[in-house]
């Protein structure tokens, strides 16, 4: 069994240069884990013109957004309008994608989770999806833009020295600590439901 799972964004990248990303990793499927399938400024990775693509390379596409997208259909994940991760990952649609992945790995797939976001610790393939895949054992590891990897414990560790929290002291644990991490970017990223255009609530109310 595959034991590693890449995380990649597609950015403002031209199509070709993100295939020659994931093919210079030896990508063998790729997991779409948008919630919205679709990029109106980047038309070249809307969901049937990419799988399309892939598919002529040999590259398998699987859309899991409704599985591990960022932007729940279940109410009970929202707080204040707000996606709330740790309700999200307690859901049996999100813990049916985690186990998608892993069947994936299990029949020899080297996979790649794809969203939009270049920087990785500013997207839920990260904060949400890869936290909880490591729990499984999977080795996590980050392509950026330019085709460096980074392990998701390196990324970790560079996300707790932005925020300037710490990675370890004498009374917490180095997986407490990690916690108050993913919990303050989880915060600041999370999906948050948009605010009714005003001029249109006049409108609706006559």
């Amino acid at each position: 069994m595959q034991r590693t799972v890449f995380t990649i964004g597609h950015s403002t990248h031209p199509q070709e240069h993100f295939i020659c990303l994931l093919r210079q990793h030896g990508i063998t499927a790729l997991c779409d884990v948008r919630s919205a399938p679709y990029s109106r400024m980047n038309p070249q990775f809307d969901r049937g013109e990419l799988g399309k693509s892939l598919l002529a390379l040999g590259i398998e596409y699987r859309f899991l957004g409704k599985e591990l997208g960022a932007r729940s259909d279940d109410s009970r994940c929202y707080e204040n309008g707000k996606v709330q991760y740790e309700r999200l990952a307690e859901t049996a649609l999100f813990k049916y994608g985690l186990r998608r992945v892993l069947k994936g790995l299990n029949e020899g797939f080297r996979i790649a989770l794809m969203c939009a976001e270049k920087e990785p610790l500013g997207c839920h393939r990260t904060i949400l999806v890869a936290r909880h895949l490591t729990t499984f054992g999977i080795d996590v590891v980050h392509i950026h833009a330019d085709g460096c990897l980074e392990t998701h414990d390196a990324a970790m560790s560079r996300l707790a020295n932005m925020l300037n929290l710490p990675e370890h002291d004498m009374f917490h644990s180095r997986e407490e600590l990690l916690a108050n991490v993913y919990r303050e970017q989880g915060e600041r990223i999370a999906y948050e439901v948009p605010e009714p255009d005003s001029a249109i609530v006049r409108d609706l109310a006559g």
